[in-house]
């Protein structure tokens, strides 16, 4: 899986993007979010709160029970707001 990482959560994790392969438990986008998390500080600290996190897989928006697997793109981004 590609993982992407975006804004304050790319300087909160220390990475922009990074290869990873899934846990075979990991098969949805919150159970993604849970095992990153606890993958150290910098991760726990980007992923603590939520309601303030945007994913898409493979470039779509996904809600937390979408489905992923290894071989996916996911993007992690703050919400977007136009102007």
């Amino acid at each position: 899986m590609r993982l992407l990482y975006f804004a304050w959560l790319k300087q909160k994790t220390g990475v922009t993007e990074e290869e990873v392969e899934l846990p075979g438990e990991v098969t949805k986008v919150s159970e993604l979010l849970d095992w990153l998390a606890g993958r150290g500080e910098g991760y726990a600290e980007a992923l603590a709160n939520r309601k303030t996190i945007r994913v898409a897989v493979n470039q779509e928006y996904a809600r937390a029970d979408d489905p992923v697997k290894d071989g996916d793109e996911v993007a992690l981004f703050p919400p977007v707001t136009g102007g």
